[in-house]
């Protein structure tokens, strides 16, 4: 492994494992939406709670707060009285109702309304089994989230991450709140990098099970995978083009670690240099558009982040702040950069606005790594330490909503957030 990658290998390889998260919101945003979502009628008939898991992920959105509902009686049949809930400060109100029907499954339904204006928002029904309930309040929770901002909710998408518990590695998948993990690959040896195909179906990652690194495709439903980058030296840092084609990575076969793209497309196909230097290489990501990929090399002398175009070139550095810049990450809609920059000896994240260059560091902790967006470019997933635990965390762009998904006995690591669902 390269030096650039040495401070997450070490921290993988003694990281412990929990798989079960506990949802810490804190900060306070600027311009948050009041919104009132009163108990479902009926929902305690359910396995969850679903009027309160769509209030979570509103508020860890950093857009929303809750309003007090004082206990009110609603569900989507009901006709508000708008005055009493403007007087409570709600711009909008959700209620709903949770019924049980004759084969077994949860008949889910939710109305929408503009507390201010008194307007009609619209409404949603859907018949769910018991396993199934919290995608469907995930699934509230991106239609409140759309119809009140205009953007894609995030809420039913997926993240995965790696855990250790003893001798033995998991990489899992879960919620985008971090609950309902499910294991997807178990190993007695090292599990890093892994990456979300763009049809959301597909993990690559690196595995040490060869007692070297290599790269695997993992069909997430089924659990079959393949083994994609074996050559000679180390094989890492698998990076998705935009149309899935594609694998970027950082190859040692020809000495040093350099960039490479691979045709997936073509079984024992050869990878291609995409740049030429004597330096390390590494940690490959692409634009939106799938023409730019950027990396983290040292041929300045120290770490930073380039650019370089797919079809060949110069690179271009792009980070100038500070001497240790790595893990790129880019926001879906182009307009940002996620990197971790060494400050002091302390790793925190920060974020750049790609157009005008200005960056800013967003969290107060010293070991943050391995940033990656949310697919509708809002938010943020990244690996930190708090009080000498590693966690999950969530954050909004400018760092003043975070959201703590914690282990309670464990260190969770190598978090990627997934694509929306096709």
């Amino acid at each position: 492994m390269t030096k650039i990658f040495s401070v997450f290998l070490l921290l993988v390889l003694h990281a412990s494992a929990w798989a079960q998260f506990r949802v810490e919101v804190s900060g306070v945003g600027l311009t948050q939406i009041p919104v009132a979502i009163t108990a479902f009628r009926g929902e305690d008939v359910a396995a969850q709670k679903v009027s309160a898991i769509v209030l979570s992920d509103l508020e860890r959105s950093g857009q929303f707060r809750g309003v007090d509902t004082g206990g009110a009686n609603l569900d989507e049949t009901s006709r508000p009285d708008f005055s009493s809930w403007r007087q409570k400060n709600a711009d909008a109100l959700l209620a709903g109702s949770i019924s049980r029907l004759a084969d077994g499954r949860f008949d889910v339904r939710v109305h929408l309304w503009d507390a201010v204006r008194g307007q009609d928002l619209g409404s949603q029904s859907k018949a769910v089994v018991q396993a199934d309930l919290r995608l469907a309040a995930h699934e509230i929770a991106d239609y409140v989230y759309e119809k009140l901002t205009g953007d894609k909710g995030i809420f039913s998408t997926r993240i995965s991450y790696v855990t250790k518990r003893g001798q033995n590695f998991n990489l899992w998948v879960a919620d985008a709140d971090g609950e309902s993990p499910q294991s997807a690959l178990s190993s007695s040896e090292p599990i890093i990098s892994p990456a979300w195909a763009p049809n959301g179906k597909q993990l690559a990652y690196v595995s040490f099970e060869a007692r070297k690194p290599t790269i695997y495709v993992h069909e997430v439903a089924s659990g079959k995978r393949r083994l994609v980058a074996n050559f000679k030296g180390s094989n890492s840092a698998p990076a998705w083009s935009p149309d899935g084609k594609t694998l970027a990575l950082t190859l040692s076969r020809d000495g040093g670690s350099q960039l490479n793209l691979l045709d997936l497309s073509v079984v024992g196909s050869e990878p291609r240099r995409i740049a030429q230097s004597g330096s390390i290489d590494t940690e490959p990501v692409f634009t939106a558009d799938g023409k730019t990929i950027y990396f983290v090399s040292d041929r300045g002398g120290s770490p930073q982040i380039y650019r370089v175009p797919v079809a060949g070139g110069n690179p271009e550095r792009v980070t100038f702040g500070g001497t240790y810049n790595i893990s790129p990450a880019l926001s879906p809609d182009g307009r940002w950069l996620a990197y971790i920059s060494r400050v002091s000896g302390a790793f925190k994240l920060h974020v750049m606005e790609l157009a005008s260059g200005s960056a800013t560091a967003i969290t107060d902790t010293i070991a943050d790594e391995r940033p990656s967006f949310s697919p509708n470019s809002r938010m943020l997933i990244y690996a930190t330490q708090q009080q000498g635990k590693e966690a999950l965390m969530t954050t909004t762009l400018d760092g003043k909503i975070k959201a703590r998904l914690a282990g309670q006995t464990g260190d969770i690591r190598e978090p990627n957030w997934g694509p929306f669902q096709k």
